[in-house]
């Protein structure tokens, strides 16, 4: 059976694209992210799916996606921020090597600006990312093998900080 070498999980605009690129590269491995899955087999963006389906028919569509990466991709695997939500995908990530890249609110509002294109951060952002955080802090806390706080790091400081809490080796 396939599985990921490591997971990455965490909030919208904590770097799990980047930092999984890094991962990959440095682990000699594939990288793959599920938002990226979606976009492509839905042929429009995320924020498009919510406008036009709403959250709940996004959140299916993130399921299947996670669950067929989970199933198929042995690299590097990042998933969207809310995907733990789902208590069979955080069943699924038992027993994976998972990462919770966190980050505090002042941080989030540095590196994405807290802006429109976040669907769930449309009024109120800062609030809206606190009260996000206060739901998934939790769920993300429970499915994670490490923890690696990016405040204030760079992407090759985190991604050495993910290497280093799974003891993982560059290839």
């Amino acid at each position: 059976m396939t599985a990921p070498l490591l997971v990455l999980v965490g909030p919208m605009g904590v770097g799990k694209s980047t930092v999984g690129a890094l991962l990959a590269e440095r682990l000699g491995t594939a990288y793959r992210d599920t938002d990226e899955d979606i976009v492509a087999a839905e042929g429009r963006t995320i924020a498009e799916i919510f406008v036009d389906e709403g959250e709940a028919a996004f959140r299916a569509l993130e399921k299947r996606a996670v669950h067929r990466a989970l199933a198929e991709h042995d690299g590097v695997l990042a998933l969207g921020g809310g995907a733990v939500l789902d208590d069979e995908t955080r069943a699924l990530l038992a027993g994976h090597r998972v990462v919770y890249l966190s980050m505090d609110v002042e941080e989030a509002v540095k590196r994405t600006g807290l802006n429109a294109a976040r669907p769930l951060l449309a009024v109120n952002p800062r609030r809206q990312w606190r009260e996000l955080m206060e739901a998934r802090r939790h769920l993300y806390e429970s499915v994670a093998a490490a923890v690696v706080a990016t405040d204030g790091r760079t992407p090759e400081e985190v991604t050495q900080a993910a290497l280093d809490a799974l003891e993982l080796k560059e290839k």
